[in-house]
């Protein structure tokens, strides 16, 4: 592994990316929305969360900068950097095909919308969360600067902190008692552990 080739696996991630949720972004666009949430918060959340997981570290990518924020690249950590990737995209489509049209960027509730207990959902509440964190974690592990590496778990974490909250609310006000037995049995982001 080198640096060019950590810098060549963050792109294909990122293509990666792109590809799982493109046609879900289509579909998911034909199913009315009943009730958006703050969308003009979740807008900002939204950038804040891309900075860090895609203009910082594009700029990092192609030019190089900041410089003066690097330090001593390593083979074993880019390594698992892609590994953590690897993951980071097989949850990603395994959250889209799992949702299937009820999924949404910004905090929506699509009319007919039911809750989604199976799948990976079964394990966490918020898988998509745990995949974003994945991603953001192989960032800082392939890119070696202090600015462009941590700059996802940074931006990620911010939507994170700011969002989930609300997120679980709007559920449960959705979604009543059944939410609240499913929160009941079910983790956050981490089976087992939060």
């Amino acid at each position: 592994m080198t640096p060019f080739i950590a810098k060549v696996a963050w792109w294909v991630g990122i293509i990666g990316w792109y590809v799982i949720r493109y046609p879900h972004q289509r579909r998911s666009r034909r199913t009315p929305v009943a009730e958006k949430r703050e969308p003009v918060r979740d807008r900002v959340l939204l950038g804040i969360s891309f900075s860090g997981l895609f203009i910082v570290p594009v700029i990092y990518v192609i030019a190089d900068e900041p410089r003066i924020a690097d330090y001593p690249f390593s083979p074993a950590l880019a390594t698992l950097g892609v590994v953590a990737f690897v993951l980071s995209l097989a949850l990603f489509y395994r959250t889209h095909r799992d949702l299937g049209r009820f999924w949404s960027v910004t905090l929506e509730i699509r009319e007919t919308h039911r809750l989604i207990t199976s799948g990976v959902y079964r394990y966490v509440r918020h898988p998509m969360y745990s995949a974003f964190f994945l991603w953001a974690l192989a960032q800082a592990l392939l890119l070696p600067n202090w600015i462009a590496g941590p700059a996802g778990l940074i931006g990620f974490g911010t939507l994170f902190a700011f969002r989930l909250g609300r997120e679980e609310r709007m559920m449960e006000a959705t979604f009543g008692e059944d939410y609240r037995d499913y929160a009941r049995r079910t983790r956050r982001v981490v089976p087992g552990v939060f």
